[in-house]
């Protein structure tokens, strides 16, 4: 016996991703619905051997089903999801909408898998934002060692973030550099994109920080721990997909460098990567279609007691997104529903 499953937004980047997932970690499908806007009706969509339309989803019906992974955004999530909450279906939102609602957890199933069982407040589940969700999977089990006092991060995200709008305006951008009579100004970024880098993700805030950055903030300490600080600089880099962070983390106690490496190696969905030699490391052209949060460049920092640096790359599509959204539904079904 299996659950009933809904993916809304079936048609975009994340949504394709997730039923991609769902076969390829054979999910407990018993029946599968695939939802979109009007505008994607009838658009035919993969999962596993199947192919499967696109249904209306503002005329759909959740009495009934067991999971939907929303998948369309905060406006449109404001809608429908308090819709199939109401009508029984638990909701895994990968929207912004609900994360810092305190009555809605927050989850990463490698670092507070527990944090499910409060779903019941309000029916749904908040998938966090894409850079959050790989560093708190390296953070969790130093924190657990040795009590992380403070994060310094250097984002470098790759421009699916943006979704399709923005990974096509990398790859036009990219060929108008060779194309003298071809020009594409920035539309979905605030500069061109193509061989450059962009110190912005989001709005500004008051403060000067970004949208993006504070999201790094106040998620870390919902997920992990109140007491992190954290100082986030959130840059868009032109890679299509993969986003990697520069982390500088320190401690209360000290962690020497050869115990950080065993204590990753050991933690759930990570993979080390660590050989201090030309191409040692992990880079996103590498992680993209991977399940794993890579870990490189792992080395005590010196300028302060108790400090470590790492460098960590991950597919945003994948745990930054459609992965942690199904990772959430497993966690949900082991502990809470046990259909299957």
């Amino acid at each position: 016996m299996g659950y009933k499953v809904v993916v809304c937004g079936a048609t975009g980047n994340v949504g394709r991703e997730m039923l991609n997932i769902l076969a390829e970690r054979q999910f407990p499908v018993e029946e599968i619905a695939v939802l979109a806007s009007r505008r994607s009706l009838g658009t035919e969509v993969s999962f596993g051997d199947k192919t499967l339309k696109t249904k209306d989803l503002e005329r759909f019906d959740f009495t009934g089903w067991d999971i939907a992974l929303f998948a369309i955004g905060s406006d449109a999530t404001k809608v429908y999801a308090p819709k199939a909450a109401a009508a029984g279906c638990i909701v895994i939102d990968n929207s912004s909408l609900y994360r810092y609602d305190p009555l809605v957890p927050l989850v990463v199933p490698e670092v507070n898998p527990e944090a499910v069982h409060e779903y019941k407040n309000k029916n749904i589940i908040a998938n966090p934002n894409c850079s959050t969700a790989q560093m708190v999977v390296a953070l969790k089990p130093l924190h657990d060692r040795a009590r992380i006092k403070r994060v310094i991060v250097s984002t470098y995200q790759s421009v699916s973030g943006a979704g399709k709008e923005g990974m096509d305006e990398l790859w036009d951008q990219t060929k108008s550099v060779y194309n003298p009579t071809s020009d594409v100004p920035p539309n979905k970024f605030q500069k061109q994109i193509a061989f450059n880098v962009i110190p912005q993700i989001d709005v500004f805030l008051e403060d000067g920080s970004t949208k993006e950055e504070w999201k790094m903030v106040a998620e870390t300490k919902k997920i992990i721990d109140t007491s992190i600080k954290v100082s986030a600089t959130c840059v868009r880099v032109p890679v299509f997909v993969g986003h990697s962070e520069a982390i500088n983390i320190e401690f209360e106690d000290f962690l020497d460098e050869d115990e950080a490496r065993d204590i990753l190696r050991e933690a759930p969905g990570i993979m080390v990567v660590d050989k201090r030699e030309p191409g040692g490391y992990t880079t996103p052209v590498e992680c993209v279609g991977d399940y794993a949060t890579f870990i490189s460049r792992i080395r005590q920092d010196s300028t302060i007691e108790n400090g470590l640096n790492l460098w960590c790359v991950s597919d945003n599509l994948r745990k930054g997104a459609a992965l942690n959204a199904v990772q959430i539904a497993e966690t949900l079904g082991n502990r809470v529903l046990k259909k299957a």
